[in-house]
């Protein structure tokens, strides 16, 4: 079976699905040869290698093989940069000289905690060019991350999560992306079960978004993301969830909700991080 690649695919509600589309055709494959074709690929967001790497661990699971045909040198170079090729394809890395990814990393469910924080700190939080940040806040966007790797592993009892990131410096207010998947139980099915409700995937993740809201009986709730949250809005960044059918983005200070075309199992995380700003953060007292 071939997959032909679409001409872009970016860290949008129309990147998603596409990604999305590719993965509901993959989950219905056994024990069959899958072939992508990049040859129409021009320009590729490597944060969402995230999302391309749970396409193969499904692929993996129902026993397919895959292979990766007509690659641009522009997109190979920059999936070899991320180490994203390096993992599933044993391809010699290419050196991120102007340091612009994180590099991908798909977390097996028996990774300890100390793997998350690591990875966190060492290929996040410690980017040069981030915004000038007080330990005090530093610390705090590093654990309102590292619960999103913890609640996918208790919460959605997933087999991996996959992460990734890039920062695009020649683009306006330098974006950089880090995004986080997993194909454990989504939110709907999380919060509906728990609290017995039949909410909406939109409704669900907005539940989900308030602090103290928890599906956990024995611990404090919400996905305890609120400084990372405050910061994204003073930094003019961006916050994004896909669930389910269900999708969030918290911008501009505006939260927006909709359905989606069509439905990922897991749950998908983006953060957009502004980093032409010149702000200095710290906590209040």
């Amino acid at each position: 079976m071939e997959i032909n690649l679409p001409k872009a695919i970016r860290s949008t509600e129309i990147g998603y699905q596409a990604l999305i589309r590719i993965f509901n055709i993959c989950e219905t494959k056994k024990n069959t040869n899958v072939f992508f074709n990049f040859e129409n690929l021009v320009f590729f967001e490597a944060n969402l290698c995230s999302l391309l790497g749970c396409i193969l661990e499904k692929l993996q699971e129902n026993n397919c093989k895959y292979y990766f045909l007509g690659m641009r040198d522009t997109v190979e170079t920059i999936l070899n940069k991320n180490n994203f090729l390096t993992h599933y394809f044993d391809n010699e890395k290419t050196e991120d000289n102007f340091n612009t990814t994180i590099k991908y990393q798909s977390f097996h469910k028996t990774n300890t905690d100390d793997a998350y924080e690591l990875y966190i700190s060492e290929e996040l939080i410690n980017k040069k060019d981030l915004p000038q940040m007080s330990e005090e806040v530093t610390l705090k966007i590093l654990e309102n991350i590292f619960e999103i790797f913890v609640n996918a592993k208790t919460h959605g009892k997933c087999e991996y999560i996959h992460a990734c990131g890039q920062l695009f410096p020649n683009r306006e207010n330098k974006p950089l992306n880090f995004t986080i998947v997993d194909l454990g139980i989504n939110i709907k099915e999380n919060v509906n079960s728990s609290l017995n409700q039949n909410y909406t995937s939109s409704e669900a993740i907005q539940w989900a978004m308030v602090e103290g809201n928890t599906t956990k009986i024995t611990e404090p709730g919400g996905l305890g993301l609120s400084i990372i949250l405050q910061f994204i809005k003073l930094n003019k960044g961006k916050f994004e969830v896909i669930s389910s059918d269900g999708y969030y983005n918290f911008s501009n200070e505006t939260v927006k909700t909709r359905i989606l075309e069509c439905e990922f199992p897991g749950t998908i995380i983006n953060f957009t991080f502004n980093l032409d700003d010149e702000n200095s953060y710290t906590l209040k007292n």
